[in-house]
């Protein structure tokens, strides 16, 4: 069974009431008109909103011009989900505007220095989110929390940050997915106060495969995987010099599976990153974001799911070519070898303490008894299957699992049946 054929198969989950009574009750609006996607003027609207004009390097507006275009005439977005994305593609460029004003009016912001950050990458549904959530309960790590990413600007300040008036609104505009689609908090915890993915912070360029996996837009997804990630990461850089200006981290804890897929630039732009990558049986993983992508596109759109138009996020061939690039980067040098630090799956979910006790070790990292204490805790209040079985089909097909061989093999991956 192939990445297209399990899209095919995918069924929705049933819309909440209110959302299908509020796309039946506008079933006969002009939603284009309504809810305008149009590049020019939502450019014109979030300038007029802030009162600035300055975005920073144009790097944007390319890819901002290919996915609003793709949106159009792929997406297929009911009206909620027009009114959605409008809503987000307002506050990327508000945001953006707002930092570029912040730079000028205190251009010591860029004497920041981003020192030693993690990164934690794999593949998606590898246990990134976890790992990354137990790392995040070490006092010596900084964990950007979801509303800091929503909210950039003004800078967030160690005295005022647990409290930050900003926080409630970014937590129901962060909890939003959840009740669109419930069936989505069983794939992934919400709230403002979890830290989230680099991802979601990558949206701002709008070179994002975050993006790509929330919007049906196969061209765009195309384009992407082509283009150049240094204004990313480059942009990421100036985001998080700006978020310890007045909130200082010792060492940031960053996380997105796309990582992976762009290392070589990663530690252009942040030479001195150690990377944890998490390994997990590549066919259970394959199921399971199939299921996590469509339930993304159904947020917004009433088009059946086509995994066979992203080729290059969903099938095995294209996954398994990343994880062989992978294997390639660290056999040739491209990357540091010494600079990564490898974390299975199998072993995080079956005895979390102590795999996380011979991750520290491998990375150099001290497993204090403080942090040991601290993981033990959040483990106790956070159950595996919390908010509920996430449930999908998985690919059995002895092709699917050869193609996977080098990649298991490399890094003692063991297949889960």
């Amino acid at each position: 069974m192939t990445a297209g054929s399990a899209g095919r198969k995918w069924n929705p989950p049933p819309r909440p009431e209110w959302l299908a009574a509020f796309l039946q009750e506008t079933r006969s609006w002009e939603t284009q008109v309504v809810a305008r996607l149009d590049p020019d003027e939502l450019i014109e609207t979030a300038q007029r909103n802030t009162g600035l004009t300055d975005f920073g390097p144009d790097d944007w507006r390319e890819p901002f011009r290919i996915l609003l275009g793709a949106i159009e005439k792929e997406a297929g977005l009911h009206f909620f989900g027009r009114l959605w994305t409008r809503q987000d593609f307002l506050q990327f460029l508000e945001t953006r505007l707002r930092i570029e004003a912040t730079y000028k009016a205190h251009p010591e912001i860029d004497d920041q220095v981003i020192d030693r950050p993690v990164f934690v990458t794999g593949l998606p549904r590898s246990g990134t989110s976890i790992l990354f959530e137990l790392l995040a309960q070490d006092r010596q790590f900084m964990a950007p929390a979801n509303w800091e990413f929503v909210f950039p600007c003004p800078p967030p300040e160690a005295a005022t940050y647990r409290s930050d008036p900003r926080v409630p609104r970014a937590h129901d505009l962060i909890t939003q997915m959840g009740r669109v689609a419930p069936t989505f908090n069983a794939m992934h915890e919400l709230g403002a106060w979890i830290p989230n993915e680099c991802g979601i912070a990558f949206r701002l360029t709008f070179r994002s495969q975050y993006l790509a996996a929330t919007l049906q837009v196969p061209s765009y997804a195309a384009w992407l995987f082509g283009a150049d990630q240094r204004p990313v990461y480059q942009y990421y850089r100036r985001l998080l010099k700006l978020l310890q200006w007045k909130n200082p981290r010792s060492h940031w804890l960053l996380k997105a599976p796309e990582h992976q897929s762009f290392m070589p630039t990663l530690f252009e732009v942040f030479p001195d990153a150690r990377v944890i990558v998490t390994h997990r049986d590549p066919v259970k993983a394959q199921g399971s974001v199939t299921n996590l992508m469509g339930t993304l596109y159904w947020m917004r759109s009433d088009q059946p799911f086509d995994a066979e138009a992203f080729e290059q996020l969903l099938t095995p061939e294209g996954t398994a070519a990343r994880l062989e690039q992978m294997i390639d980067w660290i056999e040739s040098g491209a990357v540091p070898a010494a600079q990564l630090t490898h974390s299975r799956y199998a072993d995080l979910v079956q005895a979390p303490i102590e795999a996380l006790t011979q991750l520290y070790a491998r990375a150099g990292f001290p497993f204090t008894a403080e942090t040991r204490e601290a993981v033990t805790r959040y483990l106790a209040a956070k159950p595996q299957g919390k908010f509920g079985a996430h449930r999908y089909a998985v690919d059995k097909d002895d092709r699917t699992r050869q193609l996977f061989a080098r990649y298991q093999r490399y890094f003692d991956v063991p297949s889960e049946e």
